[in-house]
């Protein structure tokens, strides 16, 4: 009944898989391509044999064939590439879609463990790299391998001296690359973690740059850029030292120079001996200056290769991280009310660390509010987060009408609960998109009517296009009053009967928070309730108040009767009042 993923491919390059076709398409039009490149050669060096051997007579048919050739050439190049980059954009898509669904089932923990930095990483800029490879690297693979094979064939069939010659000056180029390679690897390694860590300097300088300029000037946060980017100069001077030379050396080994030289000499010596007849001789030097020079873009390709690697690691390593054991809605189990029980509950958030919380117990009744408080850090967002599965608990069990919660689907928990955060996140659509989202096929009616009992109307009606009007990037053209209060009309549209808040007027003014009050109590009507709270007067009358201390229920009960037991709960009602009596009392006058 329970469904557990995890992706594990047998190879690194398995991640290709649904792309492979096309690649290996894409190589063998690039292999043509560059079969009937070589036969331009072959065609004019056939022209040259015609006229030295008729001077009068124009050769029509093979420069005829080597126009066509030329053509054919041209446009199979153009169509591997265009298989390639259809391939890579197609890869992208997959992956993508890939890592966005896997991420929407893993525990929420390893999600925050990662980051969003480094998740949006794998996400953009690993799979983009994978893109790079796939659409640049297979028609050149292709030609890199094909062209010296079939040059060296058609060279001994014209002369199998002057194809040693080229030959050995290809050999001769390869050995100068294998010495550019020489420790490669580990200089990859260090180049690659030495650019990371340029990229997330900047980007911590600059999403900081509102507390750099308060408290800083920018001489800690500008300077942890400044030593990333001398670590970054080191690797870089230290690889081209080591590799510098013997890479300049290849690349020119590899030029049509030295093999068209070695070709001339050879060729010239032959040809004196009248043991090598001027057209052959001619038909060599068109074939055989292209058969080093096809191997330069290996030295490219190997940079890239390393580099998709690693990006090929990351990626795996995300899509291995197994999911929370589901069910689906076939075997899902239906929860016969609203009540929930915390039922000797332990929670973790990895393995081998220690507990969050311990062995919780407390039953909410269908239709009852329940607020947790405690000083912070005390585990209250965990459990509250708990109901919704965002983790699975360590110990113990969470049940929802008396079931436990893992025996339901997701889309049955889903509508078992309603969550209100703490901190509000708006997509980048319109208000009306973000109130009834989960819900799609909601009507305007319903939507307004949700907006309305969320005491949020009157101020959508004032934006210049109502609930058309875009709320911005995480909701950016919003106040965080404004935020809360179309959150609160997204759970009033979805009518959930379990509503869990988390805190849900810690950051409002208190013009806002009257508001907000107004819209909670509309949404907390005749549901279940569990609700955290650092404001202790919102929770005065609660059915219980359930208190915690460093992850264990240390009591529980309704307000009056905690204050006169004069425990924990005593201790903050009464440092709570204290603050609300206290005044900043300024010397200067």
């Amino acid at each position: 009944m329970f469904t557990k993923m995890s992706k594990k491919p047998d190879s690194a390059w398995a991640i290709m898989d649904p792309v492979r076709g096309q690649i290996r398409v894409s190589m063998v039009l690039a292999g043509i391509s560059a079969a009937a490149a070589l036969g331009v050669a072959v065609a004019l060096a056939w022209a040259a044999q015609a006229l030295l051997q008729e001077t009068t007579q124009y050769p029509w048919w093979p420069l005829l064939l080597a126009l066509v050739l030329t053509v054919l050439a041209l446009v199979l190049r153009l169509a591997a590439f265009n298989q390639s980059h259809f391939a890579a954009f197609r890869l992208e898509t997959v992956l993508r879609t890939q890592l966005a669904t896997h991420l929407a089932s893993v525990s929420l923990g390893y999600v925050q463990k990662m980051g969003a930095g480094a998740l949006s990483k794998v996400m953009m800029e690993d799979v983009k790299a994978l893109h790079v490879f796939v659409a640049d690297s297979s028609p050149l693979y292709a030609r890199a391998y094909i062209s010296p094979i079939l040059t060296f064939v058609l060279l001994c069939a014209l002369d199998w001296r002057l194809a040693l010659a080229a030959t050995a000056v290809l050999v001769i180029g390869v050995a100068a690359v294998s010495l550019a390679w020489r420790g490669g690897d580990e200089m990859m390694r260090q180049y690659n973690e030495a650019t990371e860590n340029v990229s997330a300097a900047v980007v911590e300088y600059v999403q900081a740059m509102p507390v750099v300029r308060t408290f800083d000037s920018g001489t800690a946060t500008f300077g942890r850029y400044q030593r990333a980017l001398e670590a970054y100069r080191d690797v870089v001077t230290r690889w081209y030292k080591s590799a510098g030379t013997s890479s300049r050396l290849s690349q020119i080994i590899l030029s049509p120079l030295p093999t068209l030289a070695a070709l001339l000499w050879l060729g010239a010596w032959m040809f004196s001996q009248s043991w090598l007849d001027a057209a052959t001789w001619i038909a060599v030097l068109l074939v055989g200056t292209g058969m080093a020079e096809s191997l330069l873009p290996l030295m490219s390709l190997k940079h890239l290769v390393g580099k998709t690697q690693i990006s090929i690691q990351r990626i795996q390593e995300v899509l291995a991280e197994p999911t929370l054991p589901t069910v689906n809605d076939a075997h899902s189990a239906t929860p016969a009310d609203a009540s929930l029980r915390f039922n000797n509950v332990s929670f973790s958030y990895a393995e081998n660390e220690a507990l969050v919380l311990n062995d919780v117990s407390f039953d909410a009744p269908q239709g009852s509010v329940t607020a947790l408080v405690g000083a912070s850090g005390a585990g209250k967002t965990t459990v509250a987060r708990l109901i919704l599965r965002f983790w699975d608990v360590t110990e113990g069990s969470i049940q929802i009408g008396g079931v436990d919660i893992r025996t339901m689907s997701p889309h049955t928990l889903m509508q078992q609960v309603a969550f209100v955060f703490q901190d509000t996140f708006l997509f980048s659509g319109s208000i009306a998109d973000n109130i009834r989202l989960g819900m799609p096929e909601a009507s305007m009616d319903q939507i307004v009517a949700a907006a309305t009992a969320a005491q949020a109307h009157e101020f959508i009606m004032s934006l210049p296009q109502g609930y058309d009007t875009p709320t911005g990037e995480r909701g950016a053209f919003l106040s965080g009053g404004q935020r809360q209060r179309i959150t609160i009309a997204r759970a009033i549209l979805q009518n959930r009967p379990i509503l869990v808040l988390d805190e849900a007027t810690a950051f409002a003014d208190p013009e806002n928070e009257a508001a907000l009050i107004a819209a909670l109590s509309h949404l907390m009507r005749g549901k279940t309730v569990v609700m955290v709270a650092h404001r202790l007067n919102t929770i005065r009358h609660a059915d219980q108040i359930v208190v915690f201390e460093r992850g264990h229920v240390v009591e529980n009960g309704k307000h009056d009767v905690l204050v006169e037991q004069g425990g924990m709960y005593a201790q903050l009602w009464q440092h709570y009042e204290q603050a609300q009596q206290w005044a900043f009392k300024g010397a200067a006058r």
